[in-house]
């Protein structure tokens, strides 16, 4: 695989009061449906070249999904992480789509098992990928930097606008540096992550995806933030799907410990350690992602 494979499709989505859903498809447009929830900051082409070639090689229609306030995606700020489920609930209504996987990369965990939670009958199973943990409420995780999100909630609700205006004009001042600034970047990260980067296809996704997706503004960070200062809305132990975890033990952003936190919550879910790996490692594992929620294809 020597160049980055394009989405087959991209498009939004209204979902009513004026706003949108951006999302990019991956992969068949009859296969089944598996919707990829990014990372904070990202956007609808955050979907790693892997997964990608995986949607074609094993018949899958890979979906990424902008969140509210990146790329074609409406800024808005739901009461509670669970809101995004009816969003994503109307775009699969929208695209015709009645059961579907669902997979959160880091700050997409929340979205992905909110949707778990609430659309039973319709969600597979979920993989959550280095995931978020609760900040508050009686299923918080202890320590981590999420733990530090509601003190700057009010400063967030007030200059969410101005702030994703200024990442947006940063990211795209950036963007003839882009490589030196993912060098730059990458010094704070563990080695696993790096090893991740040094494959020029993820560095090509990864800038492709913020460049496209921060040109109208980049609220969607913010907004994440926001929400991940305020109790989700749900009930881990409430969730009745499959849930897998994968989570590298180097992890210096959500730490390992989390994970083991949400897992001994969520009634069905397994955690699998990826040894050295560090925030972004679980990319590496795609393939065996997707597996895992085919695999529950059949099951009631």
């Amino acid at each position: 695989m020597s160049e980055l494979r394009p989405p087959r499709l991209e498009g939004a989505v209204r979902l009513g009061g004026g706003r949108k859903l951006g999302y990019a498809e991956f992969g068949p447009a009859t296969g089944r449906v598996v919707f990829w929830f990014h990372g904070t900051p990202g956007a609808r082409r955050q979907v790693p070249p892997a997964a990608r070639e995986a949607a074609w090689e094993q018949g899958l229609r890979v979906i990424g999904v902008e969140r509210p306030g990146i790329g074609a995606s409406t800024p808005h700020v739901h009461a509670a992480v669970v809101g995004w489920a009816r969003d994503v609930e109307i775009l699969a209504d929208g695209l015709g789509i009645e059961r579907f996987g669902v997979v959160g990369l880091s700050g997409g965990g929340p979205y992905a098992l909110a949707c778990a939670h609430e659309m039973p009958g319709r969600v597979v199973a979920a993989a959550i990928l280095g995931g978020v943990a609760p900040s508050m409420g009686e299923e918080a995780a202890p320590g981590g930097v999420t733990r530090l999100a509601p003190w700057f909630v009010p400063l967030l609700r007030l200059g969410r606008a101005p702030m994703g205006r200024a990442m947006s004009g940063l990211t795209r001042a950036l963007e003839p540096l882009a490589d030196p600034a993912t060098d730059l970047f990458l010094r704070l990260l563990p080695p696993g992550d790096r090893r991740v980067f040094a494959d020029p296809l993820v560095r090509r996704m990864f800038h492709d995806d913020l460049t496209r997706g921060g040109r109208r503004g980049m609220q969607a960070m913010f907004i994440d933030a926001i929400l991940f200062g305020r109790p989700w809305g749900f009930s881990l132990r409430g969730i009745r799907r499959p849930v897998r975890f994968w989570h590298g033990d180097a992890d210096n952003v959500t730490p390992l410990a989390h994970a083991r936190h949400m897992v001994a919550l969520v009634p069905d879910a397994e955690l699998r350690i990826r040894p050295g790996e560090g925030h972004l490692g679980a990319l590496d594992a795609s393939h065996e992602v997707l597996d895992a929620i085919l695999g529950h294809w059949g099951r009631p």
